[in-house]
């Protein structure tokens, strides 16, 4: 199956992902193989508060923060797979696990990150993405993720 083009904005990331604000960083999903992959944009705006510490003056996204946002994607592949199938993702909860990532460039504020994700495995409670950070002109990193599902106790 190939990816196809949908709008899936903030406010419906929101109903899906746990994180709020400062810590949401995916914008949008632009395209989507619920099977498979994922393709999601995150603008990076001079005003995030990253910014003012990392680094005064040259200004530029951390890398935890690319691995974070390249996470989140991948958490709404997962997502947005189980809506597909006619499953609730509501109450899922995904952990950070591991990641393998390499950087080739940094990104700064007025970039638009791209995101990518590709499920290459599941197991058990854990899924493997491949993951690709990049603007319209340049890789920015690409490696490893892998996800844990965590059940919510109340």
């Amino acid at each position: 199956m190939s990816m196809h083009k949908v709008s899936f904005g903030r406010a419906d990331i929101e109903q899906i992902l746990p994180h709020r604000e400062p810590f949401l960083f995916v914008d949008e999903v632009i395209e989507i193989d619920e099977e498979n992959e994922i393709l999601a944009t995150r603008y990076l705006d001079a005003a995030e508060p990253h910014f003012n510490g990392h680094f005064p003056g040259e200004p530029i996204m951390p890398g935890v923060l690319i691995i974070e946002a390249l996470a989140q994607t991948s958490g709404l592949l997962i997502a947005l797979s189980a809506l597909h199938r006619g499953d609730s993702p509501l109450g899922r909860l995904f952990y950070l696990a591991r990641s393998d990532v390499k950087w080739t460039r940094t990104v700064v504020p007025g970039d638009t990150l791209l995101l990518h994700a590709r499920i290459i495995r599941t197991l058990d409670t854990l899924t493997a993405f491949k993951v690709k950070a990049y603007t319209r002109q340049h890789d920015i990193a690409n490696g490893t993720v892998t996800l844990a599902r965590v059940k919510r106790e109340r």
